[in-house]
């Protein structure tokens, strides 16, 4: 295990509205206000979008069990935003709901908000880390410096 120490910076709320591409907004807004890392906690739903329900097999290099959901789900989730020589890399896990089915994965591409998705975002300030490829695993990893 590695870590590093760090505080709370800003705080943010956020509002993404019906149609928003989660990922893609929440890349602009962290480019825009310079976040270098923070964490992130939200409540709302998914229109459409990709999900990753884990490995296919538990080896190394992983191979992802990419899944589609559309027609409104509502999900709750949290991620964390580290930004590299690339911009911000976002990496978000959810659980959502629909009727008597439930989906928990890694968020991926275009997923689209249906009405609402309420944010916090919480800067970590000090804090000595990025995401980079890992070479093993072919994966956007986090480094602990």
């Amino acid at each position: 295990m590695k870590y590093t120490k760090g505080s709370i910076g800003r705080v943010f709320l956020l509002k993404f509205e019906d149609n928003d591409i989660l990922i893609d907004r929440l890349s602009d807004f962290a480019a825009k206000e310079r976040i270098k890392a923070a964490t992130m906690i939200f409540i709302g739903a998914f229109r459409k979008g990709d999900l990753v329900t884990g490995p296919r097999e538990p080896v190394i290099p992983p191979q992802p069990n990419k899944m589609t959901f559309k027609d409104g789900w509502e999900t709750m989730g949290i991620g964390t935003i580290f930004t590299n020589a690339k911009g911000p890399q976002i990496h978000i896990h959810a659980s959502m709901g629909k009727k008597e089915k439930v989906l928990t994965g890694c968020v991926r591409g275009k997923s689209k908000v249906f009405l609402v998705i309420e944010a916090i975002v919480l800067e970590l300030k000090g804090v000595r880390a990025s995401k980079e490829i890992d070479p093993k695993t072919s994966l956007n990893l986090l480094h602990v410096f």
